[in-house]
């Protein structure tokens, strides 16, 4: 039996570092279901794990210059992501000290200083109180408290924002150290966001993080992508609940009958780097092969920086977990970043918070990759933020094809997960970064190997 998926070599092209193995042998446990229902269980998540983890609060771009300002909303929580005028990341709480009134209601946006809806007390980019509503009211005991918000760490790493709400956690570099190398690669720093949508799921936030870390279930949920991916796959697994999955595009996947004609989603790829459909003379088997080939010159006739890059990485998605909610998709074009964002108060439900970052390149056919399905219409200057779109529960999310799909299947899994008759997830290794994240969940909650 080749289980192993150590052995399956899925590149084409020349050999590369970048394709190095990882491995970490989490076992053959069997974790009950209760993580994935259980009110007590969330609660005990919130506080080992969120509360004590890396958390990625926004990209670098949405907080350009002094004053710009991004909230981050997470459980029961809310934080300001604000660049100071000293030109520094600060991250607080989204509360006023006063009564505890959320300060900012916007997704995101740019002023000088935070003012209090409710009595109007002032706080400037730094968190420190600048101004309090008549002051010769409150007797000087009671301003001898701490007046200003509460602020927790940030740090910022290949152009994100993390926020952590645990004062002593390591650096989120040395935390990210197994994957940042790789990561950088992309300079995601130099990104911008040109699409995000946000919409209410009716399952666990960790059924989520479990059907976006796997492939396996390409074939019988989204039949329409074996055309023009690979679910033959390599999975890299690191320390600290961190993970990396090859997914081979523009090639059908074996279980695809049809291996040489040119079909529409292989015709799609080859648009993508620059070929014309009707003159590619090779197959579908070879198309990524030719695909890697012409994005290559297209970057040479450009001068673009693609040597950086390995074959795989030009025509695949080279999808990272990034513990203990987050994904990102990466192309050398434009990454996709996932956030499943639990309830807070609700473990049977989560918010699935997508964007497509792009860096704009005034180059004849560099666009991010048809597949992610952006609109004709989306501004990829970088120039505008786009709104946020948000869908409710049970709400048509919008999304494409694909993750539409994933929003219909993910209820009928959790409600699976609550049946009595339901013993707990059984993974294959096609499955290994599901079983490394959990692994990692138990470490963190101190419950050590999964029951």
């Amino acid at each position: 039996m080749n289980y192993d998926f150590r052995l399956w070599d899925i590149h084409v092209g020349a050999p590369h570092p970048f394709y190095r193995h990882s491995y970490v042998d989490n076992g053959t446990a069997r974790p009950t279901p209760a993580r994935y229902h259980a009110r007590a269980f969330a609660a005990e998540e919130w506080e080992k794990v969120f509360a004590r983890s890396w958390l990625i609060a926004c990209p670098v771009s949405d907080i350009r210059e002094p004053g710009d300002f991004a909230r981050f909303d997470i459980g029961n929580e809310s934080f300001i992501i604000v660049r100071g005028e000293d030109g520094e990341v600060h991250a607080h709480y989204n509360v006023c000290p006063h009564r505890g009134s959320r300060l900012v209601l916007d997704d995101f946006g740019s002023q000088s200083a935070f003012t209090c809806p409710f009595h109007s007390w002032r706080f400037d980019l730094n968190g420190e109180n600048v101004a309090v509503t008549d002051p010769e009211t409150f007797r000087p005991e009671v301003l001898c408290h701490d007046i200003n918000m509460t602020s927790v760490r940030c740090e910022i790493a290949v152009g994100l924002v993390f926020i952590s709400m645990d004062p002593d956690i390591a650096p989120v570099k040395e935390w990210l150290a197994p994957i940042l190398p790789q990561l950088e690669l992309y300079e995601i720093d130099k990104m911008h966001v040109i699409q995000h949508r946000r919409s209410d799921w009716g399952a666990n936030w960790k059924g989520g993080v479990d059907a976006f870390a796997e492939i396996y279930h390409l074939h019988a949920v989204h039949p329409q992508t074996q055309c023009l991916m690979d679910d033959r796959t390599q999975i890299d697994l690191y320390p600290g609940g961190l993970s990396r999955q090859f997914v081979p595009f523009a090639q059908p996947s074996p279980r695809f009958a049809d291996q040489e004609s040119v079909n529409p989603g292989i015709a799609l790829m080859l648009k993508d780097a620059g070929i014309d459909p009707a003159t590619y003379a090779g197959t579908a088997k070879e198309t990524r092969a030719a695909v890697q080939a012409a994005k290559r010159r297209r970057a040479a006739d450009y001068g673009l920086d693609y040597d950086r890059f390995s074959d795989s990485q030009l025509s695949d998605s080279t999808v990272y977990s990034l513990f203990p909610n987050a994904q990102i998709g990466c192309h050398p074009e434009a990454v996709f970043l996932h956030r499943f964002l639990p309830h807070a108060t609700d473990p049977n439900q989560f918010t699935y918070d997508t964007m497509i970052l792009y860096r704009h390149v005034d180059a004849p056919g560099y666009a991010p990759p048809a597949w992610m399905g952006l609109s004709e219409d989306i501004d990829t200057s970088g120039e505008t933020r786009p709104d946020i779109v948000h869908t409710g529960l049970g709400e048509p999310p919008g999304l494409g094809e694909v993750l539409d799909q994933d929003s219909d299947l993910l209820p009928i899994v959790q409600a699976g997960a609550r049946s009595r008759g339901f013993r707990g997830p059984l993974w294959s290794e096609q499955e290994g970064r599901l079983r490394h994240f959990h692994a990692e969940l138990d470490r963190r909650m101190g419950h050590g190997e999964p029951a």
